[in-house]
């Protein structure tokens, strides 16, 4: 059983006027927060309070780039290139990282959103593309990717630290990937459920998936989605739970 997690939440994923999940009560609970950067979601108000929030809560800043769809909240996939892939990443971790230096906050991890981050996990060329973004901004930065995903395994080739991400509110397929959005058993919406899942991940190393059977899966960080109906009390529950089988809660790479 491990001895530590991360619990990491997608924030700053409103825009303009409109406001979606609420940050504030989500960063009482976790310790990692991946910022939206302004292509699926997110602007430059929204982008600078959610990183004041996560300094505030003492949270490791990520960001979180996307695709540029803000009308598909970045879960619509698109016919990008490599090259694109790599352009984008650049630019919106770039944005993101100087709002960090402006509030004095260190920039933690890169972690890729929605529809980006599953077309990593079917093309290699689109995974190495994002991998070399971020060591071009930041070697010393941690790329949170799928558990035993392509992504992953890009990261590592270009001597990234990789934390292996699991998911507490979506399910699996058995190849170990996630469950389409298309499909209605995609998302886990009682809090207990998704508790039990990361619990059986932790400490048994396996995951199951909607076929009734087990795949292995090793988890650094457990990912809860701002959107959630029940974030607050999915992040409260799970930290607590955690807590209570002396599972030790810190962002990865931190040394307690």
């Amino acid at each position: 059983m491990k001895g530590s997690i991360d619990i990491n939440v997608d924030l700053g994923e409103g825009f303009g006027r409109y406001r979606l999940g609420e940050d504030e009560a989500l960063l009482s609970w976790v310790t990692s927060a991946n910022i939206a950067c302004g292509y699926h979601a997110g602007d430059p108000q929204v982008m600078g309070r959610a990183v004041v929030l996560a300094k505030t809560h003492k949270v490791a800043v990520g960001a979180h780039p996307g695709l540029p769809d803000l009308l598909g909240f970045g879960r619509r996939e698109m016919n990008v290139s490599a090259s694109d892939v790599y352009h984008m990443t650049v630019y919106q971790v770039g944005a993101l990282l100087a709002f960090t230096r402006a509030h004095q906050v260190r920039l933690h991890h890169v972690k890729p959103h929605g529809a980006l981050y599953n077309m990593a996990e079917r093309d290699p060329a689109l995974a190495e593309a994002l991998a070399q973004a971020v060591v071009d901004i930041d070697p010393t930065l941690v790329l949170y990717a799928l558990a035993g995903g392509l992504l992953a395994k890009a990261g590592r080739e270009q001597g990234l630290t990789v934390a292996e991400e699991v998911f507490a509110d979506r399910t699996y397929q058995a190849d170990g990937k996630l469950t389409p959005r298309t499909n209605p058993q995609a998302v886990i919406t009682d809090p207990a459920e998704a508790v039990a899942q990361v619990l059986t991940m932790i400490k048994e190393g396996v995951v199951e998936t909607l076929d009734g059977g087990k795949h292995p899966i090793n988890a650094d960080t457990v990912c809860l989605h701002g959107d959630h109906p029940h974030a607050p009390a999915l992040a409260q529950a799970l930290r607590r739970r955690l807590q209570a089988e002396g599972i030790i809660v810190k962002p990865v790479g931190e040394v307690r």
